[in-house]
This record gives structure tokens, sequence and C-alpha cells, in this order.
């Protein structure tokens, strides 16, 4: 099936499950997308398994395993996903809070990969370099996810900055530690790692640092760009033109594109909105990012519910993936709780901070893409499972809960 027949078959799906969700379910896109895809991938499997003789989960399932996920993802929606939600971060704020978001997408993520692959090690039977490879691509909250979430609920600002900023910034990270753990544990499908502290740390600071550093380089010349015209049309697509440009040059040059792209969003989304921006460039630059968002969310999500279809469910995997609930969230709790009690010696955080980022730290596409991305092999497969497990827990249960909790523990919030 080409991409031309793909295409097509996704929008009319992506229109289809939103009319559904939006007459029957009236559920958050994201969450109500993704319920509907599963619930359908679910359907198709029962169909298969009472009907085979029909043969649609194998037509089916050979149409979802053309579309190769991580790449669409990683190398393709994702960049303008990030971009789109860095744009409505306030960078006042989140220097404000600079330090808390810092530790927690540095030492949380560390802290929570090796709480959750030692846990995943010791409850799975899984190899140890296997299960810190589960703990890294698991332990990132979706900044996808998160910031499709904080849409539908109310949150204090100082909170919601945190978890944003948290969420824009660790996927980054996480993104460079399990490159780090999967190139130790699969030599053979990923680029080789020298296991010394001192080449860990070398890097991480190349990939994390000089993207930042890129983000920032390509974001101030968009922003002279930008403020030399007056041409939404032009101006449009040299936002265009930076995401695509960011993230490909930091891939080449081995620098963290998902930080690059997120400076580069905090830098147009801020500066350049005010100070190179006409009212009406404005409007329609943001109207643009947040249609394009709205869409490339859609997307996501049921992609991610038909990728049950490509998935090997044996039984030991799938209650692999369910005894990893349990253990990344309190490697989650554990990770927020210490970046904010070591900070709070210095400051005030809001109230009920710790439960909501807990229970807030949605996992999503990302970490899927992660586990896609894994050579071919059984090792795979139960990361795969596990991955996918945790991903429809976080976003389905965490995701239509969080309101109430943040209600519960903080406290009915002025309109």
């Amino acid at each position: 099936m080409s991409i031309l027949d793909i295409i097509p078959i996704a929008f009319v799906m992506i229109a289809l499950i939103g009319v559904v969700n939006y007459h029957f379910l009236n559920l958050p896109d994201t969450i109500g997308m993704l319920i509907i895809a599963l619930a359908v991938s679910i359907l198709v499997m029962g169909i298969d398994v009472l009907f085979p003789e029909m043969s649609i989960g194998i037509t089916v399932r050979s149409a979802i395993i053309s579309i190769d996920f991580q790449k669409t993802l990683m190398h393709g929606m994702l960049s303008f996903l990030l971009f789109a939600g860095a744009l409505h971060v306030d960078l006042d704020e989140l220097m404000q809070r600079k330090a808390a978001i810092s530790l927690m997408a540095s030492l949380g993520v560390m802290m929570s990969t090796i709480i959750i692959g030692y846990g995943f090690y010791l409850a799975s039977g899984a190899a140890l370099m296997t299960a810190l490879v589960f703990g890294a691509l698991i332990s990132p909250t979706d900044p996808v996810a998160v910031m499709g979430i904080l849409k539908t609920v109310k949150v204090p600002k100082a909170l919601e900055t945190k978890i944003a900023g948290e969420s824009l910034f660790n996927d980054g990270i996480g993104i460079v530690v399990f490159s780090v753990l999967a190139g130790i544990a699969f030599p053979m499908g990923h680029d080789v790692i020298e296991v010394s502290a001192s080449a860990i740390a070398i890097f991480l600071a190349q990939e994390a640092l000089g993207g930042a550093l890129l983000g920032g380089v390509a974001g101030y010349l968009s922003f002279l760009m930008l403020k030399s015209m007056d041409d939404y049309v032009l101006e449009i697509i040299i936002s265009l033109a930076l995401v695509t440009g960011v993230y490909s040059l930091a891939t080449r040059l081995h620098l963290s594109g998902p930080i690059a792209v997120v400076v580069a969003g905090l830098f147009i989304g801020n500066k350049g909105v005010r100070y190179a921006m006409s009212e009406k460039t404005r409007e329609h630059l943001l109207s643009f990012w947040h249609l394009l968002d709205e869409i490339l969310n859609a997307l996501l999500f049921t992609l991610i519910g038909f990728e049950a279809l490509a998935l090997d469910l044996q039984q030991d995997y799938v209650i692999a993936g369910l005894i990893a609930i349990p253990i990344m969230i309190v490697a989650r709790l554990l990770s927020v709780s210490v970046p904010i009690k070591l900070l709070s010696l210095g400051q005030d955080f809001t109230k009920g901070a710790i439960p909501v980022m807990t229970w807030g730290g949605l996992r999503g596409g990302i970490s899927v893409a992660l586990a896609l991305s894994l050579p071919a092999g059984p090792e795979r497969d139960m990361i795969l499972t596990a991955t996918y497990v945790v991903v429809v827990f976080s976003v389905v249960v965490q995701g239509l809960s969080v309101g109430w909790l943040i209600k519960k523990v903080v406290g009915p919030l002025k309109s």
C-alpha cells in the first residue's frame, strides 16, 4: 500500500472516529481518538478469531505495519508537535521555574529510569540492560499527551508551566538516555556508545546542550527574518522552514532534535510573537499552528490505538506491562518528590504539586516509537507490548482522572 493510499484512508478514519467521539463519547479529543481506535482494533481481532476465513485481521494488520510508526512520529510529526506546544509556553514563567524544570527533566528522568529498570528487572525476569532500556523509554512524560490534557483542565499557572516545561524538555533528555542504554544493550541495532562515565557525560552534553544552542541560534535568525517583513503567508512558511530545518540539521549533527525545536519554539512563541509580528501575522501564525497541532494529535492518537494490531500480544508480555504500571507510578512519584523537596527548602511550590505532577505525567507515542526503534527479537516484543500497555493506561486512566485530582488536591480555580 503506497503513501497515496494511506493518507486518504487515515484522514477518513480520523474524521469518522472524531464524529463518533463528538456525538457519543464527548471525551477530550486525544483520549477519545485512542479509545475508539483501540476498540476498533479489538473488534478486528475478535472478528479474526471468530471468522478467520474473512482475513480481515491480516488485511488491516498489514496496512498498519506498512505505516512505519517510529519514523512517522520521530522524523515527521514530532518536530511540528513540539514546536506547536512550545509556542504557547510563557518563557518568563518558564525561567522563573527553571530550577525545578531542569532538575525534574534531568535528575528526575535518570532516577525514574533506574527505579523502573530495576523494578521491571525484578518483577518480569527480563535481562537487566533490557529492563533499563524499558525504564529509559517509559520514564519521560510525553509532551504531546501532556499538552493535550492541559488544554482540557484548569491548572494554576505556576503548576501548568512546570508540567508543560518539564514535558517539553524531559523527552529530549529521555531520548538521549535511551540512546545510550540502547546502544549498550542492543549494539547491533543502535550506535554503540563507549561505556564510561566521561564518554556518556560528553554524549549527554553534546546532545542536550548542543541541541539547545542550535535551537536558540536558529530561532534568533528566524526572528530577524520575521522582523524584517510583514507578510503572514511568508512568515508561516519561515516557521515551517525553521521547524523542519533545525530538526533535520540537529539529527545530522548528532544533537537533540526535540530540544532544538523546543528552544526555537519558545523563542518564536515569546520574542517572535511579541516583537517581530504584526497583529494580523500573529493571529494567522498562531491559528495555523493550533490547527496543525490538533490535526497531528488526532492522527497520532488514532495511530496509537490501531498500533495494537501490530503487537505480539503474548500473555507474559501483557502481564509484564500490567506489572510495569505501578512501578512507573512509584518511580514518577519519587522522581517528582525528590527534586521538589530539595528545592522547597528555598522556594514555595503550588499546593498539590507532587500528586498532580505525578498523576499528570502522561506517557504517549514517543515511548511507543522508541520501543519500535529497537532491533527485532523477543526482547523488543516484550518491551513494545509492555510499553503499549503502560501508554494506554496512562493516556486513558490518568488522562481522564487528572482533572478530578486537580480539583481534589488544589481546589476549585477561579475562571
